[in-house]
């Protein structure tokens, strides 16, 4: 069983102060495939310490001795492809293909997109005879998830390296491996010592220590809004900057003139997607009720169509969900549907037929869901999808916006202007029209307890920014 039991700290893997193991778990056996060091406080010092000693220095580099450096970095992420779809499929269950063309691309389009940034960028105007410039904020703690694990580590990684800060990267304990082939990658770039360290570990431990730590200026976290919460908690006593991205229950509006059969099918696969783990995902299907029929079976037709198996089968759709708190979890919610009322159209409780082992999960589309179920309030982070009918209009505007998230959000029309007006009253952060992708140059990110702040592209890049004022600087 592979042993990844030191942490990168000031350019060398290290030991730990005191050896604390932790299994990684292959949640498609259910058995561990490789154990970590967990690190703890003392850890987290010698890392802040080393990137507080490099702040110094690199944060003087120039735009080019930056730009430079992501381009290395980039040319051996690409080498380096292979190690890290096969990281992310066996730790947290993402099929292999779905890791090659979607996990492992995700985090290089974000450092391909930060170096377009850089490259552009004016990190200085005046104002009457004030220089406006933008420094970087220092040292920075990096807390990702493990749902996507290399999108994540990578859109706060690349703008922070490109803004001049150093950084305390701890990456969740349910998928450390991809993450220590990134830091891999780094090293190999020719990264400066301290610049970027990697500390293996908890959240109640590592996480709380680098919220905390008051050589920590800036906390950027991806995660539940449960852990959220306990992160700006922590990070309080040293008014430290606090960036969240948080956890979504995206409504998808499906107007009265959409096409249905090409709507509910984009909309239901895209909610299974990643085995419905992603903060994102449209699982709230909102349709006019003389039409939730359609609608429904064509949910069921997509439930059915998508194959659950082995990551290792080309062939599978979805994999198993990350680990045994999480199906037991979504299990307890698919329950929760049918005991309040829910009509269950497709999936339901348990493992799919012949997937006896593995945390597999059916699936499921309920119909006839209302925003006071379970399964229409609570983030499920499984493929699970809920079909809301709505009366008119204004309904389905006030069911959308009826959640304590408000991160993504779906608006389907044959009316495109009919789309961009709902959209407009819609209170999330993003919202998706007419089945449209999403864009790593524009800003990702939630209202409500869906976080603050904003990554990706210029808008990710300038969360790691501050803005120094210098009056009489252009004093005649």
């Amino acid at each position: 069983m592979p042993q990844h039991h030191q942490f990168y700290i000031d350019g060398r893997w290290v030991d730990p102060i005191d050896l604390r193991l932790l299994d990684v778990v292959n949640p498609a056996t259910e058995e561990a495939f490789a154990t970590i060091a967990a690190g703890s406080a003392g850890d987290v010092d010698r890392a802040a310490a080393a990137a507080r000693r490099a702040f110094a220095t690199y944060s003087q580099t120039s735009r080019v001795e930056r730009l430079d450096l992501l381009h290395s970095i980039v040319e051996i992420y690409k080498k380096r492809s292979d190690d890290m779809a096969e990281a992310v499929s066996i730790e947290m269950g993402a099929p292999i293909a779905w890791a090659r063309e979607r996990q492992v691309p995700a985090g290089l389009g974000h450092l391909m997109r930060i170096i377009e940034v850089l490259k552009i960028y004016e990190f200085e105007e005046r104002l009457n005879a004030t220089l406006i410039a933008r420094e970087p904020i220092g040292v920075c703690g990096l807390i990702t998830p493990w749902n996507w694990p290399l999108n994540q580590i990578a859109c706060k990684v690349g703008p922070a390296l490109a803004a001049g800060c150093t950084m305390i990267l701890k990456p969740s304990e349910v998928s450390p491996i991809s993450a220590l082939v990134f830091a891999e990658v780094l090293h190999e770039a020719g990264v400066s010592a301290g610049v970027f360290n990697l500390v293996n570990g908890d959240g109640p431990v590592v996480g709380q220590a680098l919220s905390s730590h008051p050589d920590v200026d800036m906390v950027s976290f991806t995660g539940s809004t449960r852990a959220g919460i306990l992160v700006a908690k922590a990070a309080a006593d040293t008014v430290k900057r606090v960036h969240q991205e948080l956890g979504g229950k995206s409504p998808n509006i499906l107007l009265d003139d959409a096409d249905f059969d090409s709507a509910v099918s984009h909309g239901a696969r895209s909610c299974f997607a990643n085995t419905g783990q992603s903060c994102n995902a449209p699982t709230r299907l909102l349709v006019p009720f003389d039409r939730q029929k359609e609608a429904a079976e064509i949910a069921r037709r997509i439930a059915e169509e998508t194959v659950v198996g082995d990551p290792r089968a080309e062939s599978s759709v979805i994999g198993p969900v990350v680990n045994r708190t999480q199906f037991e979890r979504i299990q307890n919610l698919i329950e929760a549907g049918l005991r309040e009322g829910a009509t269950l159209v497709a999936g339901g409780p348990g493992r799919p037929t012949g997937l006896n082992r593995g945390y597999y999960v059916r699936p499921t589309v309920f119909a006839d869901v209302h925003n006071d179920m379970s399964i229409a309030r609570e983030e499920i982070f499984g493929p699970v999808l809920s079909i809301l009918p709505y009366r008119d209009e204004e309904e389905a505007i006030r069911i959308a916006n009826a959640t304590v998230y408000g991160l993504s959000s779906y608006v389907t029309s044959a009316d495109l202007e009919r789309a961009r007006r709902v959209a407009r009253r819609i209170r999330a952060g993003m919202v998706h029209l007419n089945g449209s992708r999403g864009d790593n140059a524009a800003p990702f990110g939630g209202y409500k307890q869906s976080g603050n702040g904003r990554e990706w592209g210029k808008f990710g890049f300038e969360e790691f920014l501050e803005v120094k004022s210098l009056f009489g600087y252009f004093a005649s």
